[in-house]
């Protein structure tokens, strides 16, 4: 069975209304234009499986893999085996690559749920075997061996390969059907180390085809090699931050690089909502939140959110990030705290309690993204969206 005949048996998508602040909603025309925009820039030729670990970056795994797998996607990736079996719950019946691998005991839950693990050590390569011998001896398992091309993070050495190619060959029902690696800076576009890995994955690719073996997909592209580096698509890429609609500036060791490719154009998926709870006049002197962390200097008219570090607003924005309120910027006043976050309105006429207020997203005149959350707390969007707390709606729109 396919992922589209599939579809029509699989569970409503999770359209949850949100009932209370905050909450996130989720584009599924922008997911499925980012596949496409994707598609175009690497050709027809190539697979697409897009990363949704963690919650689809916080943009909520089930909604994201349903709208995908309607775009056309094949392929989905996520971390963990734990996370693969949620899919099949969902009724996703896509191919799963378990980027991470699995730990002993997790093998009979891979045979069981069809998923296909990464491996990069021939205990991996015994532990399948013998659970789809044991279970579905008529159904080989196949697997994506990990190769560590420079990143030394997960992989196989390239000094281990013949024994793992060994035990290929002791397990009949074991099927190397992918070699993929992992960029460490695909990014730096000159950087000679990602060349390296290229050359070194070739080198490996061709391998294992003297050896006999005949993997179907090879990759080492992410979203940010999908942009810089072609020789690294292969015949399978994967996207994760791109098909959320952001990519990692391209840099060189001397400056930025600029823009991404015409054809890839990229719309942020995700949009991050609250509502004012409370809007009171402070007078000139008076303190705002914990600390005292805002002095106001004149009197000012403060509306306090729904929403803090507890839901994933990050505490760095303090004083220094601001929100969209009746389609005009607030700034952020004093300290984020754990559920309320305080906001100047004094500029802004008419804000009431229960104002639909923006923390990322945008408004006919104002946007705010990940990038610029990212900028102010000094780290990367994806920390950004995937520290959105899980607990929050995720509400898909079109």
């Amino acid at each position: 069975m396919t992922a589209e005949s599939n579809m029509a048996t699989q569970p409503a998508r999770p359209e949850v209304e949100p009932k209370s602040a905050p909450w996130v909603e989720v584009s599924r025309a922008a997911l499925s234009s980012n596949f496409h925009a994707i598609q175009l820039q690497v050709g027809s030729d190539v697979t697409i499986c897009p990363v949704i670990k963690s919650d689809a970056y916080g943009h909520g795994v089930g909604g994201c893999a349903l709208a995908l797998c309607e775009a056309g996607a094949k392929w989905l990736a996520v971390s963990s085996v734990d996370e693969g079996i949620a899919l099949r719950r969902l009724g996703v019946d896509a191919r799963v690559l378990i980027l991470s691998g699995f730990w002993p005991g997790e093998e009979e839950e891979i045979v069981q749920h069809r998923l296909t693990p990464a491996v990069w050590d021939r205990a991996h390569v015994a532990l399948l075997e013998n659970a789809t011998v044991k279970n579905f001896p008529a159904r080989p398992i196949a697997v994506h061996l990990k190769v560590n091309t420079g990143m030394n993070r997960l992989g196989a050495d390239l000094e281990e390969l013949h024994t793992i190619y060994d035990a290929f060959r002791a397990a009949p029902h074991t099927l190397l059907e992918g070699i993929f690696s992992h960029f460490a800076s695909a990014e730096v576009v000159d950087q000679p180390h990602g060349n390296e890995q290229i050359r070194q994955f070739n080198n490996v690719v061709s391998q294992a085809r003297r050896l006999g073996f005949t993997p179907a997909y090879c990759h080492m592209a992410n979203s940010a090699a999908i942009v810089s580096r072609a020789a690294s698509w292969f015949n399978l890429v994967r996207p994760g931050l791109a098909i959320y609609g952001y990519c990692l500036p391209l840099t060189s060791s001397r400056n930025a690089v600029g823009r991404l490719p015409a054809t890839l154009r990229l719309q942020p998926a995700l949009a991050w909502k609250t509502r004012v709870l409370q809007v009171r006049d402070v007078a000139a002197g008076q303190q705002v939140g914990y600390s005292g962390g805002y002095v106001a200097r004149s009197a000012t008219k403060v509306a306090v959110l729904a929403v803090g570090y507890g839901d994933g607003l990050s505490r760095k924005l303090s004083s220094r990030g601001r929100v969209i309120v009746r389609d005009a910027y607030a700034p952020i006043i004093g300290n984020v705290s754990m559920n309320l976050t305080a906001v100047d309105v004094t500029l802004i006429p008419g804000v009431t309690v229960g104002d639909a207020v923006t923390l990322i997203g945008s408004t006919p005149s104002c946007a705010i993204s990940a990038w610029e959350h990212a900028n102010l707390a000094s780290t990367i969007p994806y920390e950004i969206l995937c520290n959105i707390s899980g607990r929050l709606s995720r509400k898909y729109v079109e």
